[in-house]
């Protein structure tokens, strides 16, 4: 792990979505043992805890959901439909639940070995969206509640991507939330072609 431009605890400890749409732009990076992976954050959710429907934490502590209520910047990693890992970052004060879901990335580091973990797999589809880019960057439940940074994983300083080229949209997959299924709480970058789902997107280069 590098020692300059790293993204210390102190980042995350801010409101939800100051942190998620300050997260648009940073560089995300792993190292498993085989050298660097990662990329450019280009499309995150924020969630907002017991006062958000669609949190994990709505309904307060939980051996699944204990890391969303302890200090800002750990890793909060869970498994969804058994196969897919998603990699959150959490944020506000200790015991305030409140967390960022990574939702894609644009690739930049450690390519090869990115091409490898996503065998047959386009380069603009192996990080676009939360599972891929677990499966990407070969994150997984191990790294629940790991403090950041560390060896393993880290964030570095990039370019914060100014307001003008940011979306802000509903969150995916959270119907089940009632009117907190509507807040924009969605983040991405607006032309990019790593996010998930977007109207605006160009087509493949």
């Amino acid at each position: 792990m590098p020692c300059a431009a790293v993204l210390d605890r102190d980042f995350f400890a801010r409101p939800v979505l100051t942190v998620a749409a300050d997260l648009l732009g940073r560089h995300l990076l792993r190292d498993s043992g085989g050298g660097r992976v990662g990329g450019r954050i280009v499309e995150v959710e924020a969630y907002a805890g017991e006062s958000d429907p669609a949190s994990h934490a709505f309904r307060g502590l939980t051996p699944r959901t204990r890391v969303m209520f302890g200090p800002p910047g750990h890793a909060y990693v869970y498994l969804v439909y058994g196969m897919h890992h998603c990699l959150n970052l959490v944020c506000e004060k200790d015991g305030q639940a409140a967390a960022v879901l990574i939702r894609a990335l644009e690739p930049i580091e450690g390519q090869k070995a990115m091409a490898a973990l996503r065998p047959g797999i386009a380069r603009r589809d192996w990080a676009r969206g939360p599972g891929r880019l677990c499966s990407a960057l070969a994150i997984s439940r191990e790294l629940d509640g790991l403090a950041l940074p560390s060896p393993a994983l880290w964030l570095e300083e990039g370019v914060a991507l100014p307001a003008e080229e940011r979306a802000e949209v509903p969150r995916i997959g959270v119907g089940y939330a009632g009117k907190a299924a509507l807040w924009p709480w969605r983040l991405y970058e607006r032309d990019s072609l790593f996010v998930s789902r977007s109207p605006n997107r160009r087509k493949d280069p």
